[in-house]
């Protein structure tokens, strides 16, 4: 069973940076296509990014082009989430998730972390 644990979230002023980190264990990660979501509070979740398993191809949502970048080094089995420029309505608790199929559009994820926090004071 493939486990993913989010770290790195945390309390930042508007214009600050954080980098989120996606530990994977228990399958073959670098065979997976990885992404980031998140969902904040009275919202539904949404797609932040993603990135295919040679890390050659990624994906963003309009809100975070320019200012978040996804990454992954296999060798570590982990995937990160460079977030700068950040802004209140960044705030969210966000989520790792891992999936078999290679497309980097479709939102179709097998396996899930429990999220970090990330606040963003105005």
């Amino acid at each position: 069973q493939v486990q993913l644990v989010e770290s790195g979230g945390g309390l930042v002023q508007a214009g600050g940076s954080l980098r989120l980190s996606c530990a994977a264990s228990g399958g073959t990660f670098s065979r997976y296509t990885m992404g980031w979501f998140r969902q904040a509070p009275g919202k539904e979740r949404e797609f932040v990014a993603a990135i295919t398993w040679t890390g050659l191809s990624t994906n963003y949502v309009d809100s975070v082009k320019g200012r978040f970048t996804i990454s992954r080094v296999n060798a570590k089995n982990t995937v990160y989430l460079q977030m700068n420029s950040l802004k209140p309505e960044d705030t969210a608790v966000y989520y790792c998730a891992g999936k078999g199929s290679r497309s980097i559009v479709s939102m179709d994820y097998d396996y899930w972390g429990q999220g970090t926090q990330v606040t963003v004071s105005s």
